[in-house]
């Protein structure tokens, strides 16, 4: 059975206020482990501690492109001293995923990336939002990446809300890349005109069945996220969480 972690994005404003404080909170929900978006001026020895202490596993943080490409080697420090399983490149920027040529160069710096992480021990992915489902020459982005990228090296972290937003299928991209998608971002969308982020559960997208292939496929973690909450956020990741662990059985 996957393992339940938050995505710490979704608690970025309680967070800044009181970082040990929103942790214990998550803890005391029943979360398995978090996914990182920035560390909170902890140093990795500080923070594995407080992790210990509230029984959380520090599985996996986003790392931004730019401190992948420049400073990979002080990340990887950071992240085998924390005692990350998994890191994952949040997002591209535009020229970076405008062309079939800029996605054959940053398939290479991924390649890059993944090579060094596999070689310290951690899982490398890529996490994708819904721009890499523009197309290039009939292909969508996303498909490029992952064909040129390495599967030993570089996972596919998907996001079943942004595929979903971009009218492709959830459980189609988790088979197609079963066994590269180790962790999963669980999230819903709601039924209104903009396609709001939703609590996991209160929306429109079949999550029983979308979680049921992710278990077939090998996902290790559910990661919840909510992008934007429209109630107070940890309320959110608590009724979210509540809806999954009743899905698995928890």
């Amino acid at each position: 059975m996957p393992k339940v972690g938050v995505q710490l994005y979704t608690l970025r404003d309680v967070l800044q206020d009181d970082f040990a404080g929103t942790l214990r909170k998550v803890a005391e929900m029943g979360f398995d482990g978090v996914e990182f978006a920035g560390y909170g001026g902890y140093t990795a020895p500080q923070l594995r501690a407080l992790c210990d202490e509230l029984g959380l596993e520090p599985v996996s943080s986003h790392v931004p492109l730019d401190v992948l490409e420049s400073k990979l080697d002080e990340a990887l420090a950071y992240a085998k001293e924390l005692g990350l399983r998994h890191i994952a490149c949040p997002w591209s920027p535009p020229e970076r995923r405008n062309s079939r040529a800029a996605y054959q160069a940053l398939a290479d710096s991924l390649n890059r990336i993944g090579t060094a992480c596999h070689e310290a021990g951690i899982l490398f992915s890529y996490h994708n939002h819904a721009f890499e489902f523009d197309t290039f020459d009939g292909e969508y982005g996303l498909d490029l990446l992952l064909q040129w990228t390495q599967p030993s090296f570089v996972g596919a972290e998907l996001d079943m809300y942004w595929v979903e937003y971009a009218g492709e299928s959830a459980k189609a991209y988790l088979r197609k890349y079963a066994g590269r998608c180790r962790f999963l971002h669980v999230k819903d969308m709601a039924a209104d005109e903009q396609r709001s982020f939703a609590e996991v559960g209160s929306g429109s997208l079949d999550v029983p069945g979308i979680l049921e292939v992710a278990a077939e496929t090998g996902v290790e973690w559910l990661i919840i996220e909510q992008d934007v909450c429209q109630q107070p956020p940890l309320d959110s990741v608590r009724q979210s969480y509540a809806y999954v662990s009743r899905l698995l059985g928890r």
